[in-house]
């Protein structure tokens, strides 16, 4: 049977149906806001899987081509791996659902969002979200949910809700905020430095929006009628771990404690092995995981009553102290530039390169017709950076902090015609215990601004923390790895010293008030300011000059007219510039010429080049001529490319010539003045009176 559901959301009504459409799924739901529609799928596993203390969650958000009437480009015309957009919106939707499945349920769950239509006005990311979201409440999928998202916008100086690819390309701040009609969970966006106040009016506008979402998947959860799968909760006898608890407890509020990440982490390691010893009769293999979890459970409260009691962390700070923080550029000899940011026990090495247009990157999707992007960072997570041995690639958590730091660059970045070169920043994580994206934020700027990119002001990114109870909350500043684990939000903001650039925020508890959100917004503010001062001191603006290796690119204007003596029959003039200087040359309608040099030299002997094609002979000018032809009354001499004249033979000295090729050879170049144009156009040039002009007249 179908059944739906509808609820306004904006400007347009999101429609919810299911019952038609993958009715073999625990839950199906197709999805249509405007002209773009999403199926979504929930499905899990026949089966629990014995010993997993972890939520078995996949998303997959697939964009299919056909749903814009599009064939995929490449050789296959099939879709292919998911593009670093796909992997975004999967991590969106997985972030607010994970902590709502019940670790004891024990079955794999998949979602599936798939994009089957869309008109290419209403970003469908936000469809599969909600469609996600409700596939899941709707099955027979345990879940503590029902979750709701919308995407937020400032233009204009008004709030918009769910707006258009055109509406967010206009505005200053793009935010998609997630929820339950408790509160907010996930808050993730970019901005043009813009206030703290402007961010939280966003969420605050979100929130009435997300709760109204969630009643309506609890509308169509009443409909659809399914009954929830039953989470079988094993009854244990937890008792032994009393006398183990009793022995480790009073070690490990010592090992918590100890300075350094890796000293800290063998401090407890060798309380945990000494209790294993000690308690060895008592621990059998079937109760490892029992052990292991009392001893998470035990640094979980020793490291949070520290902060809210004694406002100490385990590395001996206060809440709001950051790190010590030191900032080296140009550490690469040959890089276009570089830079290495070290915050405490976390390390970017950030590496710019600068390219040409021919190096952006092209995007093939289905939100509109092909883009290019002149603007790439890549972050690198290798295990060597906390002191392991593990699997080099690219995986979603790398994708997901690269945007991330992407994100905060991208609106101080100059617009091209200012800066006409593509940017590709690389940040090489070395060290983390910490926040390493935003570490690549600023390592990121130090290196942008060392490669002589005009940024329009540095950028700092911090990430904050959240420790509470029943009757109290701290916010920490600059957090580390484990207070991230143990902490109750992880909340990333970057900005410049006028405001916010990008901001990220998973919070795992409820009721996160609009006070404690503002504290936390304006504690990371100082923070910002403090590590900009800092980076400041090593380098505040672009350096003046490229480097020597880095490419050139020269621009001019043309007349619209010229563009034909320049590309030449067939584009024999371009390519004989491209050959004579080692350029490339590309020539817009308009007349715009861009020259892509190896260095100075190149590009510069291009543009000389093209200036000569384009420049009109000026009669009374002394010109370096090649001789291009010898007649018996003269020569004719090439002064300006294409451009040819004679130099008659009473024209080449002050005496008598009886043979022009007692005077002049073919290729030969000799400067030659411009006497006259006459009627028909033809250029008149004289040798002698050039010489003469010269002072290199010797009879």
């Amino acid at each position: 049977m179908i059944q739906k559901v509808t609820v306004r959301i904006g400007k347009e009504d999101l429609i919810l149906e299911t019952g038609r459409m993958a009715k073999q799924a625990n839950g199906a739901v197709f999805a249509s806001y405007g002209g773009s529609s999403v199926l979504a799928t929930a499905c899990c596993g026949s089966s629990k899987v014995e010993g997993l203390d972890y939520v078995p969650l996949q998303v997959e958000y697939n964009e299919k081509y056909y749903a814009a009437g599009k064939i995929p480009g490449g050789f296959l015309k099939r879709e292919g791996r998911p593009k670093d957009k796909e992997i975004l919106v999967c991590r969106l939707i997985d972030r607010p659902m994970r902590p709502l499945f019940d670790k004891a349920f024990g079955r794999e769950i998949q979602v599936v969002p798939t994009v089957v239509s869309t008109d290419q006005i209403n970003p469908p990311d936000m469809v599969a979200m909600v469609a996600a979201f409700t596939s899941v409440a709707i099955s027979d999928i345990p879940f503590d949910g029902p979750v709701g998202a919308v995407r937020i916008c400032s233009l204009d100086g008004e709030y918009i809700i769910n707006p258009t690819f055109d509406e967010i390309s206009r505005s200053s701040l793009e935010i998609i905020v997630s929820g339950t009609k408790d509160g907010i969970t996930m808050v993730e966006g970019g901005a043009l430095q813009v206030s703290e106040d402007v961010l939280l009016g966003a969420i605050e506008t979100a929130q009435p929006v997300i709760a109204e979402i969630c009643n309506a998947q609890e509308e169509f959860a009443k409909l659809v009628g399914l009954e929830k799968l039953p989470i079988i909760e094993i009854e244990e006898d937890h008792s032994f771990l009393d006398p183990i608890k009793e022995y480790a407890f009073p070690l490990l509020q010592e090992a918590c404690f100890v300075k350094g990440k890796h000293y800290r982490y063998s401090a407890i390691k060798k309380v945990k092995s000494d209790t294993q010893e000690k308690f060895s009769d008592f621990i059998q293999d079937e109760n490892q995981k029992k052990v292991d979890q009392l001893f998470e459970d035990m640094e979980y409260e020793i490291v949070r009553s520290s902060i809210l009691d004694k406002g100490i962390r385990t590395d001996g700070r206060g809440a709001e102290d950051i790190r010590a923080i030191t900032c080296d550029i140009n550490v690469l000899p040959r890089t276009h530039g570089s830079a290495l940011f070290t915050r405490g026990e976390t390390q970017s090495l950030a590496v710019t390169t600068l390219g040409t247009v021919y190096d952006e990157q092209m995007h093939d999707n289905i939100d509109g017709e092909k883009s290019y992007s002149h603007f790439m960072l890549h972050y690198n997570f290798p295990p060597f950076s906390v002191g392991e041995c593990g699997r080099m690639g690219t995986g979603r958590r790398e994708i997901g902090h690269g945007h991330l730091a992407m994100r905060a660059l991208q609106s101080v970045l100059p617009e091209k015609d200012k800066f006409p070169y593509t940017i590709r920043l690389v940040s090489e994580i070395l060290e983390s215990n910490g926040s390493s994206s935003m570490a690549s934020v600023c390592g990121g700027s130090l290196s942008l601004l060392s490669a002589g990119v005009k940024l329009e002001k540095p950028v700092a990114g911090i990430a904050m923390g959240l420790i509470s109870s029943e009757d109290k909350a701290v916010v920490l500043s600059d957090i580390l790895g484990e207070e991230d684990h143990l902490g109750d939000m992880d909340f990333k903001v970057t900005g410049t010293e006028d405001g916010i650039t990008a901001f990220q925020m998973d919070i795992k508890i409820a009721n996160v008030s609009r006070e404690l959100m503002g504290k936390a917004l304006e504690q990371a503010r100082k923070g910002r300011l403090h590590i900009l001062d800092i980076m400041n001191k090593v380098i505040n603006k672009p350096n003046d000059e490229l480097s020597e290796y880095a490419p050139r690119i020269e621009t001019m204007s043309i007349d619209e007219e010229k563009i034909g003596a320049v590309i030449g029959p067939g584009g024999k003039t371009i390519k004989s510039i491209a050959a004579r200087t080692s350029a490339e040359v590309n020539i817009d309608n308009d007349g715009k010429v861009t020259v892509y040099g190896k260095d100075s030299k190149s590009a510069m002997s291009a543009i000389d080049l093209i200036k000569s094609i384009i420049e009109e002979p000026e009669v009374g000018r002394i010109y370096n001529g090649t001789v291009k032809k010898i007649m018996d009354f003269g020569a004719f001499i090439e002064i300006l490319p294409g451009k040819e004249g004679l130099c008659h033979i009473s024209k080449m000295a002050k005496k008598r010539v009886n043979d022009v090729n007692d005077i002049l050879k073919v290729n030969q170049e000799i400067p030659v003045k411009l006497l006259e144009i006459d009627r028909m156009g033809r250029l008149n040039l004289s040798y002698i009176d050039a010489l003469i002009k010269l002072g290199k007249d010797t009879e």
